[in-house]
């Protein structure tokens, strides 16, 4: 600050008039803007340091030196050739992706279509596919010798679990099939005859070209012979030379409810288990099961049914063999399957156990070619109407008529459709079944000869 003082000299002092005061005075200078701001000791990016235009030129800021920003140089874009590529890529994988699994998904719903995911199993050898189609060389039997199975088509008294096994095992057979790759099948058989005919699946001696038998005492068969069997209807018959042999009682399978008591014995898992006691219940009748494009009528069981079971009985409350196990119902997923089995119905299997004995092979059904439903007559007695008769059928060639009635067959009265049955199931196509006919009031007799048939 710039100050200016005024001295008045004392010496002579004036008159008092003449005192002046002394004055201290503060004069401002001219106000001058001021400006802060801050310098960065360090180029900003993009800036460097300018050259002086002359040797002797200052920066503008003191103690600063002078910048010039000069703008980034404009980058070459970037190729994006491989982002392209990589996406080309992606997307060839995920179509390969989602072709492959609409492949998966179908194969997974024909699996479903074809079997549900279930399969049916036959409880055969695990090599069964690698022989199933070669040719069976056990040595045969003479067919046409007369035997036939026949069913008891009326029963005892109800039997106890302990009295069933004692009657049916001694008559259950392990069967043992000797195979060209030198493995073996284990099964079971029923015996039937006192002289050595036994019945069995034709599973369990398909392309063997040995077969054995082993009784519950343990006494061994090895001369066993092949009389007769059918793949598609899975049963076969084999004897052995023998006499006085235990014989099972079979019984009228049409007369099963849901809900009745079996029991099946057999071979579980081979030769070390054998003579195995099941329970369990008929858990449906007529059941259609489609194994390999054959429709198979059969005995729903839960009964356990394991390897080795196949061709053994299955068996009702009154000790009678009622059916011959041959498969159940096994998973082709994860899913865990119990208390499937199934068994082959005596009442339908009969006339086809009596073609193989006669002819070593099954021939057509013996029908008579008539459509009927069940009536009462004005008298109270039961028969059979006789509502169609197929052209050129046995029925008609023996001259039955539409609106005939069936009093009796076989000589035995006819309750139902299922005692007409039984009686046609007694005789092979080309023998005589004698039906007493009522017609306009008048009764006569008709023999008609069965023929087979063509279905």
């Amino acid at each position: 600050m710039d100050e200016e003082r005024s001295i008045v000299d004392t010496g002579n002092a004036p008159a008092p008039e003449t005192l002046r005061e002394v004055v201290l005075r503060y004069e401002a200078p001219r106000p001058q803007p001021v400006v802060e701001r801050y310098v960065h000791a360090e180029p900003l990016p993009g800036a460097h340091r300018a050259e002086p235009e002359a040797a002797d030129a200052k920066p503008a800021v003191p103690d600063a030196e002078r910048y010039v920003f000069t703008p980034p140089a404009e980058q070459p874009k970037r190729s994006r050739k491989g982002l392209w590529i990589f996406l080309a890529c992606l997307a060839v994988v995920l179509i390969v992706a989602i072709a492959l699994g609409v492949v998966y998904l179908r194969r997974l719903r024909e699996r479903e279509q074809n079997d549900n995911v279930y399969r049916y199993e036959y409880e055969w050898h695990s090599d069964y596919d690698n022989y199933s189609d070669a040719e069976t060389t056990i040595e045969r039997y003479p067919n046409g010798d007369g035997t036939r199975l026949r069913y008891a088509e009326t029963h005892g008294s109800e039997l106890r679990i302990q009295d069933v096994y004692a009657r049916v095992n001694p008559c259950t057979v392990t069967v043992a099939t000797a195979l060209p790759n030198g493995s073996a099948i284990i099964g079971t058989g029923v015996i039937f005859t006192p002289d050595g005919y036994i019945l069995t699946n034709a599973h369990v001696i398909t392309g063997g070209k040995e077969c054995y038998v082993v009784l519950d005492t343990g006494k061994s068969y090895t001369d066993v012979k092949l009389v007769g069997y059918d793949v598609e209807q899975d049963l076969a018959v084999i004897k052995i030379n023998a006499h006085l042999l235990p014989t099972a009682e079979f019984g009228d399978s049409d007369a099963l409810t849901v809900g009745d008591t079996v029991y099946a014995i057999g071979n579980p898992l081979g030769v070390e288990l054998r003579g195995t006691l099941t329970d369990g219940i008929v858990s449906a009748i007529n059941r259609d099961v489609m194994v390999d494009g054959v429709n198979m009528t059969l005995i729903q069981t839960n009964a356990a049914l394991n390897n080795g079971n196949s061709g053994g009985p299955l068996i009702n409350v009154y000790g009678q063999v009622v059916g011959i196990n041959t498969m159940k119902m096994g998973s082709s997923s994860a899913v865990s399957v119990e208390g499937l089995g199934f068994a082959i119905p005596i009442s339908s299997a009969a006339w086809m156990v009596d073609d193989l004995i006669e002819y070593g092979e099954i021939h057509g059904e013996p029908v008579l070619g008539i459509m009927v439903e069940p009536v009462e007559l004005p008298t109270g007695e039961s028969a059979i109407a006789v509502r169609e008769v197929t052209e050129d059928s046995a029925a008609e060639k023996a001259g039955l008529q539409a609106d005939d009635y069936i009093v009796r067959a076989d000589g035995d009265p006819l309750e139902g459709v299922n005692d007409l049955l039984r009686a046609r199931r007694r005789y092979r196509a080309g023998e005589t079944l004698p039906l007493e006919i009522e017609r306009d009031g008048e009764r006569f007799m008709v023999d008609v000869t069965l023929e087979e048939s063509t279905d």
